[in-house]
């Protein structure tokens, strides 16, 4: 019998084995999925719990829930890979051998990347929302904050869901002015990046909304490090930016025990081919989501894309077949804009977001690039969709793909 054995029970291994779990025969194949962490926590939701749309309970359920029968979970830490020989090892120096590897472990802040980010500042006037701690801390903060100079910022790039930073900039703006409070709240976005957001036309939309909405733009900020005394983001070429809330994203990077392994970059995502997720040393160590160092969103959309497009291929690896170079870097993303409206971005590798109707050419019923109350609605749908579609491997009818079909391309 052979042996397939998936690190990490996120989004994109817990979709992976209930898709699988179908397509191998049980006799052939045995699937196994390690995680450490027993508790899955629905990650988009994290935006909205420092607003109070979300609380705890909304995010969270067990991971064993949602492994088919059929496959074993084992709740572990992971040491290593040993890749030479084809083998995992779990804590306790417990040996997991396998014939296929798949790696998705995701990716994760790391505020001790950042001189003075860590420090006795954390969680009183620097905070967090990619975790569900941050989250939950961060609420009780806006929930009793006064006032003063909200900043957001992101250390580096790439992060998990990178246009989540703007959706929180954004709601926060609603929610001060339902708070009554606004005009005794300054709020500044600090970016590494040239603009809002990487592709030119969707940071034209997006740059407009920040000023339509009364909210400083700082690009190309390189954080060297944090004055958490005096309250202040300090970057390579000397630049400040001062606070007296700071929201920031931290350094995202991969599990240590890839970089243990000798499996990752510089941030310990895992060097794939990008088409077929295959790993650039090894030919049965494969790496998806948040794992995978491929030019794309860290986003569940291209998990969910990339897994529905990865399954076939994968059969096509255990039949000796060569891989088929089909996943285009498809990814689709509601981005949170406030007063219960959202825009809908939709783009791959070689197409930027544009702007038009989605799914459907003319009838949408979404609008691309454009807020619009149904995208909202669309966005806040997503977590039933997540729980009882998305995790459980069933089909859901977008393209896995991305298509030109109602997009409407620049005049030139």
């Amino acid at each position: 019998m052979k042996r397939l054995l998936i690190l990490g029970a996120g989004t994109a291994g817990t979709t992976l084995v209930n898709k699988l779990r179908s397509k191998l025969d049980k006799k052939d194949w045995q699937i196994t999925i390690v995680d450490e962490d027993p508790v899955h926590v629905y990650q988009p939701g994290l935006l909205f719990m420092p607003f109070g749309i979300y609380r705890t309970k909304d995010v969270i359920q067990p991971k064993k829930r949602f492994i088919p029968d059929g496959v074993t979970f084992i709740k572990s830490h992971i040491m290593r890979v040993d890749a030479e020989n084809n083998g995992v090892i779990l804590e306790g120096g417990v040996r997991m051998p396998y014939d296929a590897l798949v790696i998705a472990t995701g990716t994760h802040p790391r505020p001790d990347e950042t001189p003075g980010l860590d420090n006795k500042e954390w969680r009183n006037t620097i905070h967090d929302f990619y975790t569900l701690e941050g989250a939950v801390h961060l609420a009780n903060k806006l929930e009793h904050w006064g006032g003063g100079h909200l900043v957001v910022n992101i250390m580096e790039m790439p992060i998990k869901c990178p246009v989540a930073p703007l959706e929180f900039i954004f709601l926060a703006d609603w929610y001060f002015t339902k708070k009554g409070i606004r005009d005794r709240v300054e709020l500044t976005y600090v970016t590494p990046l040239p603009a809002a957001f990487t592709k030119p036309i969707a940071a034209e939309k997006l740059g407009h909304t920040l000023k339509e909405k009364n909210i400083n733009l700082v690009a190309e900020f390189y954080t060297e490090h944090v004055d958490g005394e005096g309250k202040r983001l300090v970057s390579y070429d000397e630049e400040e930016v001062n606070y007296d809330l700071l929201v920031t994203i931290p350094v995202n990077m991969g599990a240590d025990y890839i970089a243990i392994s000798g499996l990752g970059d510089e941030l310990n995502h895992v060097p794939v081919d990008k088409h077929t997720f295959r790993s650039t040393q090894y030919d049965n160590i494969f790496a998806l989501g948040d794992a995978a160092a491929v030019p794309t969103s860290k986003a569940g959309s291209v998990a969910h894309f990339a897994i529905d497009l990865f399954v076939d291929n994968f059969l096509r690896y255990i039949e000796g077949k060569p891989m088929l170079p089909t996943f285009d870097g498809h990814a689709n993303c509601f981005v949170e804009t406030g007063f219960n409206k959202a825009l809908l971005i939709d783009f791959n590798y070689d197409t930027e977001p544009l702007p038009g109707k989605f799914p459907f050419a003319y009838v949408g019923p979404m609008n691309l690039l454009k807020e619009s109350k149904l995208n909202h609605w669309g966005k806040m749908a997503f977590k039933w969709v997540y729980w009882n579609l998305l995790l459980r491997g069933r089909h859901i009818p977008l393209p896995a793909q991305m298509s030109m079909n109602g997009k409407v391309l620049p005049k030139t």
